[in-house]
């Protein structure tokens, strides 16, 4: 018998009631440390591995997938640890595990992963992932199922439900997932929040060995295991794993839809997140927050809005977008989790059931995270993750024969439509917009007055998926293609005009390719969107070009459509830095655009992400023109002192960058104005308002930023309408340092 085995003696009796007393305390914070622990790092880490990618939204994606499969991972060395030995013993290997974790602290990005590689980025960032922080992540969601089940072991009078200790560990993934983008990324830098990690991490050791010793001395060291009963069923843990895959699913799937336009940022990847593990806290207990019948009730009036826009719903209105995304999500989220906790098993089946969910949390983020973006060309996870929730959900009738009858009306519809679209070759002009957008409003309105039949409302929901993802009136599809950095969509006008690129939501680039009377346009295209001639970014080069008398070497980061190859000039060389392949191939395909082949067929175009390539350039250039973007995000990483020092080593004494920071939610200006002031170089900055019709002409307004050594080297551009900037009281961003949240509020509320 060891010392810290429990005696009968009355002295240890005297010490087992007072630590008893502190018993429940000592588990909730000890499970709340951890957690906070646990969920700070995803955003820290993840923050630290986006310059390397192209700040794509997929890297998110990803992570949360990597980071589902390290809770598996730990929840099934808890479950093996809680079978085969006890608690006394189980805490004495369990902290020896974690001791060996710390040998990999501070977080940090591993060795051998400098580079991202050409193809297979997902497999890349799976390894460097799993080689930086997948012990330590493992280690620590151990902990969660093995104090409940230690509570559980305890004899303790509350450990009869040791299920609501989940509560403390939801409350402190909550509380990181809320600090990090308003205490957290604001204040600290990555360094220095990767060394207040380590201490918190050690500080944690030592609570989980205190409860561990508190478990050991219990009165009832095995009586996690005296109420087992039988063990589940195969249908019991099948339940377990879908209600469990499809929450974490969604998670990464709204996730990704509502960070596409905004930023790949931590203050949007938490709230999702945050979401999730609210949902725990409100249904794993014994008293829900909110009852089934009122979750039922809402679920409806959440779907019916988001089954006519998730596809083809405009994305100007970004705030309300994200309140009706995040809205349906939580009540999904609470309608699954809430049938998950009532199915749940007796408390000495704890460790495998959550050993099931967590397999179900896997599953659910592979499919949205891993799979889908290598099967489907558009973001279809998302439509088929709600459908699956819906079916899901209680009062969906079990009886295959009711069931089929109530959905096949509306599906049959939805088949309809999808056979007259592909054999007809139905377009929608742009004037039957409004009656579309009718048509759909009226489509939700019978999904909310069908709402008492679910099997009806799923049809009625999968009608709404089928119709705005064949149609989006005044454009027709010519090709969609999806990779890592995310979904590209050529279209045309219904009219057959004009030909552009769209990347998310964001039109990257536009060609005019017919006449009105339908003839071909030859000749040389003329670039459209933010690139007409006359605009911002065509005055800034024009201008670069006359104060040095000509322009040499160009770089330009952004490749999009090739549009920018036609401001070239005879005897300048342009290279193009361009990380997405599929755009290249894009760009590159005189069928598709014609802006390489006509203006420069034999452009230089460098891939991958341009911090990286462009520092492994040895050429030095007049004019550096960053146009990169994710859909409508600008990478933060590109906005850097580091990549401003970079561009600087790059750019010849008298050169000019250019910058492109047209934006809906984000004030980038003073950003670049305040790492611009660090590098001694002047800004003028410049909100475009001569495109006022884009129907009629194709023309976009553009805010440009231009930076240079001395205000001489900009010619006359401050005549032409740019006004210099001073980066006031906004401070610069750094690779370890950035603010997207304030550039946001600055651009809704001002400075």
């Amino acid at each position: 018998m060891t010392s810290l085995e429990p005696t009968a003696s009355p002295s240890s009796s005297a010490g087992l009631s007072a630590a008893f007393r502190v018993a429940p305390a000592l588990f909730a914070a000890t499970l709340f440390g951890s957690a906070l622990l646990l969920f700070a790092v995803q955003p820290m880490f993840t923050k630290m591995v986006l310059p390397r990618l192209g700040g794509s939204p997929s890297v998110w994606s990803v992570a949360m997938v990597v980071f589902q499969a390290a809770l598996l991972a730990g929840y099934g060395y808890a479950h093996l640890l809680a079978r085969t030995l006890a608690p006394v013993r189980a805490a004495m290997v369990h902290l020896g595990v974690l001791a060996v974790a710390a040998l990999t602290l501070p977080i940090g990005i591993a060795q051998g992963f400098a580079t991202p590689p050409e193809t297979g980025v997902t497999l890349w960032l799976v390894g460097l992932i799993i080689a930086s922080i997948g012990l330590p992540f493992a280690a620590l969601s151990a902990s969660a199922p093995l104090l409940q089940n230690w509570f559980a072991a305890s004899g303790h009078p509350q450990a009869r439900n040791p299920y609501v200790l989940y509560a403390a560990s939801n409350l402190g993934s909550f509380a990181a997932l809320l600090a990090y983008p308003f205490l957290i990324e604001p204040l600290l830098t990555l360094r220095e929040q990767s060394r207040l990690w380590s201490i918190g991490y050690a500080a944690l050791a030592m609570l989980i060995a205190t409860a561990g010793l508190i478990a050991a001395r219990g009165a009832d060291p095995a009586g996690s295991h005296a109420s087992a009963g039988p063990a589940p069923t195969a249908r019991q843990r099948l339940s377990w794993t879908a209600l469990a895959a499809i929450p974490a699913g969604l998670v990464v799937a709204v996730t990704a839809y509502i960070t596409t336009d905004v930023a790949a940022a931590p203050f949007l990847w938490v709230a999702p997140l945050a979401l999730y593990l609210l949902t725990f806290v409100a249904t794993f207990r014994d008293r829900p927050w909110f009852s089934t019948a009122s979750v039922m009730r809402l679920v409806p009036v959440a779907v019916a809005p988001l089954a006519i826009t998730v596809l083809g719903g405009s994305k100007d209105n970004w705030f309300a977008v994200i309140l009706v995304n995040l809205g349906a999500f939580l009540l999904l989220a609470l309608a699954c989790h809430g049938e998950l906790y009532r199915r749940r098993p007796a408390p000495a089946r704890l460790t495998e059931f959550y050993l099931w969910t967590s397999f179900g949390g896997v599953i659910g983020g592979i499919f949205a995270g891993l799979i889908a973006p290598n099967v489907f060309n558009g973001t279809y996870e998302y439509p088929i993750l709600i459908a699956a929730a819906l079916l899901a959900m209680p009062g969906m009738p079990r009886d295959a024969r009711r069931f089929l009858r109530d959905i096949a009306p509306p599906v049959a519809v939805a088949a309809a439509l999808a056979i007259a679209w592909a054999t007809f070759d139905v377009r929608l002009p742009l004037s039957a917009g409004t009656p579309f957008q009718i048509g759909l409003v009226a489509l939700a309105i019978l999904m909310l007055l069908t709402r008492q039949r679910p099997a009806w409302f799923l049809g009625l929901v999968l009608l709404a998926f089928t119709a705005t993802q064949l149609w989006q009136p005044g454009l027709t599809r010519v090709e969609v293609v999806r990779s890592f950095f995310g979904v590209h969509q050529v279209v045309e006008t219904a009219d057959g005009t004009h030909r552009l690129l769209f990347h998310g939501t964001t039109i990257h680039g536009a060609e005019r390719v017919r006449d009105a009377d339908g003839s071909p346009v030859a000749g040389r295209p003329e670039p459209l969107t933010y690139y007409y001639f006359g605009g911002p970014i065509s005055q800034a080069i024009a201008t670069a070009r006359t104060a040095q008398g000509s322009l040499g070497r160009v770089a330009a980061v952004g490749l999009g459509t090739g549009s920018l190859a036609c401001h070239q000039h005879a005897g300048e060389a342009w290279t193009f830095f361009e990380i997405d392949p599929e755009v290249v191939r894009i760009a590159r395909d005189p069928k598709t655009f014609r802006f390489l082949a006509a203006c420069d067929p034999s452009a230089a175009i460098v891939l991958g992400d341009a911090r990286l390539t462009i520092a492994a350039s040895p050429a030095r250039y007049d004019l550096i023109v960053l146009d990169a973007f994710s859909s409508d995000a600008i990478p933060v990483h590109l906005l850097t002192r580091e990549a401003l020092a970079l561009y600087l080593s790059r750019l010849n004494p008298r050169g000019v960058i250019v910058i492109h920071i047209s934006n809906r939610h984000m004030d980038l200006s003073s950003v670049v104005a305040a790492v611009g002031a660090e590098q001694g170089l002047v800004t003028f900055f410049k909100q475009d308002a001569g495109a006022s019709d884009f129907i009629k002409d194709y023309r976009a307004n553009a805010a440009v930023a231009v930076l240079a050594r001395n205000e001489a080297d900009l010619g006359d551009l401050p005549s032409q309408g740019w006004r210099r900037i001073e980066p006031g009281t906004v401070r610069a961003w750094t690779d370890d340092y950035s603010d997207v949240l304030g550039a946001i509020w600055r651009k809704k509320f001002g400075s």
